[in-house]
């Protein structure tokens, strides 16, 4: 327990916690400039079990007038190792530097900012060393894709979520890992991440209203659908796939998709989905960094 004269604070484990209301905000800000190392050892240890909530009250102060105790604050906060989701997504953005999977988890940590990374990655990664244990070279990239598909679809049981399409979860790529369903987008990503760690040389492709993964790299190009469990479609299947939806197909449409807009164009169903789901402000946000894009692909 943490006192000074007329404050306690009662330090808890972290499922017992209460909320972080008016009362504990005021008793955490008389003791924020004690620095003496028990008191902020102990005040530290409060904030870590209190976890995000305090993240929003120690910015405030620390962007406030009283510089001493900003001071203050802002070490908490790095010590905390608190950041910003949004602002890192938007400097990802502007670096001009996309990578499938950083951009796919900083785009996910900007609804998620407690997002275990490592966790994602190490579920990835699982994936990968499965197919390595079936894969018995030489292999051919068909064939083994066609051990990807195994494990993903059928082992880890990941499939099309036909039945909430529009579910903003099925746009973020820890929430596909976990819950194990996405749209054709996410999916492909889950397909084309697992693919780099097998150093099979797989690409994505954006359909108008689809989305697929496309090996270039063996004699006829064939692609793959993670939606509907990784069936394999010929070039002419693909083709025919739009007619069938009324698309006539243009030059480009079975080409490569740069990185840049395949995270565009999650966030562009992010922005529909949550639009549709009445959730303005994360629908803005989601417009927003689409305008990021533009921008920087504009300099």
């Amino acid at each position: 327990m943490l006192r000074r004269p007329g404050f306690n604070l009662h330090l808890r484990p972290v499922e017992a916690l209460p909320q972080f209301d008016a009362a504990r905000q005021a008793a955490v800000l008389q003791l924020l400039d004690d620095g003496s190392a028990p008191v902020r050892q102990a005040l530290l240890a409060y904030l870590t079990a209190v976890g995000s909530p305090a993240e929003p009250f120690l910015r405030h102060i620390a962007s406030g007038t009283d510089r001493p105790l900003a001071g203050h604050a802002a070490w908490y906060l790095q010590e905390l190792k608190f950041n910003d989701p949004v602002a890192e997504f938007r400097g990802f953005i502007r670096s001009l530097n996309y990578e499938l999977e950083t951009g796919a988890l900083l785009l996910a940590r900007t609804v998620a900012p407690r997002l275990d990374i490592g966790a994602c990655c190490a579920e990835l990664d699982a994936i990968a060393a499965r197919c390595r244990e079936l894969i018995a070279e030489p292999s051919s990239r068909r064939e083994k894709c066609r051990l990807l598909n195994r494990v993903l679809f059928h082992e880890w049981g990941f499939r099309g979520d036909q039945e909430h399409y529009n579910d903003p979860r099925n746009s973020l790529l820890d929430q596909v890992l976990s819950r194990r369903k996405g749209i054709p987008i996410s999916l492909s990503i889950v397909y084309l991440l697992v693919a780099e760690r097998l150093d099979l040389d797989l690409q994505p492709v954006a359909l108008p209203g689809h989305f697929l993964v496309a090996c270039f790299a063996e004699g006829a190009p064939f692609f793959i659908d993670p939606f509907d469990q990784g069936l394999f479609r010929s070039r002419e299947e693909v083709l025919a796939l739009l007619r069938s939806n009324q698309i006539e197909p243009q030059a480009g449409d079975l080409a490569r998709t740069p990185v840049r807009e395949v995270l565009c164009r999650s966030c562009r169903n992010l922005v529909k989905h949550y639009g549709e789901a009445g959730d303005t402000v994360r629908a803005r946000l989601f417009a927003s960094f689409i305008e990021e894009f533009d921008a920087a692909y504009a300099r």
